[in-house]
């Protein structure tokens, strides 16, 4: 039985700060053993496009591992952003 761990975003993602949030989230994300990673976008509040752009980067890393990417508690806006660039499949809610 596994424990399932899950990685918060921070509650600041735009495209100043979204390589450190992505390679901080990847780090975090590989050293968990379950099949699939959760992340917990609760503290979101101040975020832009690179919000989706750095979610997307952590699935497409996962998959490549054979893992998959859980999204939880994402904020309306966030959730606006991924259907406003066509990606609510890859990143369901």
């Amino acid at each position: 039985m596994s424990n399932q761990s899950t990685v918060a975003l921070p509650d600041l993602v735009t495209l100043h700060v979204a390589s450190g949030v992505l390679q901080a989230m990847s780090k975090s994300l590989e050293s968990q053993t379950e099949t699939t990673a959760t992340v917990d976008a609760q503290g979101l509040q101040i975020f832009d496009s690179s919000a989706v752009a750095v979610l997307l980067e952590l699935k497409r890393g996962l998959a490549q591992k054979g893992r998959q990417l859980q999204v939880i508690n994402q904020p309306p806006k966030l959730l606006e952003l991924v259907a406003l660039y066509g990606v609510s499949e890859l990143l369901p809610a």
